[in-house]
């Protein structure tokens, strides 16, 4: 993609891995509605939660005054993507989640995580230089 494909950046939702992690969000809170019953307020509400937390605290930190301030949003949504990650790990150990999908999401995850990185690199690099 040259620059002038690029797309400007004027909303979090404009942000690619926000859009990603919105996708898996919904992806997952569909998934937790295939567990048994009694995981659904347990295990699947803690999956539920912790997969929507993550695009939320990009949007919360996004454009306030004090970048500090968003970056901790974007520290908080890669908390809450390592704690997505950790209830996915434990529904694939308990045979609620197929080898194959959780993989898929663990990957998906992943690569969030390093857009996430990237994205706090670059808000670092830039405050470095205002």
């Amino acid at each position: 993609m040259s620059v002038q494909d690029r797309k400007k950046i004027e909303s979090y939702e404009d942000l690619e891995v926000y859009q990603k992690l919105c996708d898996l969000h919904i992806e997952v809170n569909e998934l937790t509605f295939t567990f048994p019953k009694f995981e659904l307020y347990e295990l699947g509400l803690q999956l539920r939660r912790s997969s929507n937390s993550a695009p939320a605290n990009i949007a919360e930190g996004w454009n306030n005054k004090h970048i500090n301030i968003y970056l901790e949003g974007i520290n908080r949504a890669q908390g809450e993507l390592r704690e997505t990650k950790h209830h996915l790990r434990i529904a694939f150990k308990k045979g609620y989640i197929e080898n194959t999908k959780y993989e898929d999401l663990l990957n998906r995850y992943e690569e969030c995580g390093r857009m996430l990185k990237s994205l706090e690199k670059s808000l670092i690099s830039w405050k470095s230089k205002t």
